[in-house]
């Protein structure tokens, strides 16, 4: 276990490294969410048919624009992952005595460091535009921990597609394909209870519903659940180790 833990770090503190010598993508990531809640927000704060309940519209976006950000972010993931197959890395990576599973993990828990950096940004940009942030450490603690596992299971996600397609382009647009109807059949900017019932569905079944639930119960004053806690994390826990065990037993293939 000591071994499978060490494998794990090495990895991710590899991954960290190469961010910390070009931060410009954390830059370039951070722009969208601000986008979203500095344009889109304040236009449709003005808008009284969206039932948010006790919040503003503003207040309620907020944590549906972190978990876009973190969506966006991790989505494209994988396309790193192309490049060190034709850099050779993964040739290299794969003749360690490192479990799949391990190099697997060990880039979600970069994924997940870096989804905490983008986290402190939406909640500057938040805390400029008024929105009302909680601030109890418990509930800070929750944010973290969502975020966290959020970016693991949607870099993983990422990262299994990048090790079906295998080629750039159709990543990219495989990518593009599936963040939107990800993003739109969630919660994220509007309500559940407002969705027609086949949206409602794919909703149910969307890890990122299950995110942003997390997200608003603990990131805004009277954010409110529409699922307890525990089962949005135990989802996308459940989801993620689910996508850890396939894409180890697939990524051996993404050197061919």
């Amino acid at each position: 276990m000591r071994d499978y833990l060490y494998a794990c770090i090495a990895v991710a503190d590899a991954e960290i490294r190469k961010l910390m010598r070009d931060p410009t993508e954390l830059f370039s990531r951070a722009v969208q969410p601000v986008l979203w809640l500095a344009v889109f927000g304040q236009v449709f704060s003005q808008v009284r048919g969206i039932p948010t309940g006790n919040l503003s519209y503003l207040d309620y976006m907020a944590p549906g624009i972190l978990a876009q950000s973190i969506l966006f972010s991790a989505i494209f993931y994988g396309i790193a992952i192309i490049w060190e197959r034709d850099l050779g890395i993964v040739h290299k990576l794969l003749v360690t005595p490192a479990p799949r599973s391990a190099l697997v993990l060990g880039k979600a828990m970069a994924a997940g460091l870096r989804g905490l950096v983008q986290a402190v940004v939406v909640y500057l940009v938040a805390v400029a535009l008024k929105v009302h942030i909680r601030w109890e450490p418990g509930a800070m603690l929750v944010v973290a921990l969502a975020v966290f596992l959020g970016s693991c299971a949607f870099s993983t996600f990422s990262l299994l597609i990048a090790c079906i397609v295998k080629t750039r382009e159709r990543f990219m647009g495989i990518g593009q394909v599936l963040t939107m109807p990800l993003f739109f059949a969630s919660s994220a900017i509007y309500p559940l209870e407002i969705m027609p019932d086949w949206l409602k569905t794919l909703a149910a079944v969307n890890p990122l519903t299950y995110l942003v639930d997390a997200l608003r119960g603990a990131m805004v004053v009277h954010g409110g659940s529409h699922y307890a806690l525990g089962t949005s994390l135990g989802i996308i826990l459940a989801v993620f180790v689910l996508l850890v065990f396939w894409a180890a037993r697939l990524y051996p293939g993404l050197a061919r």
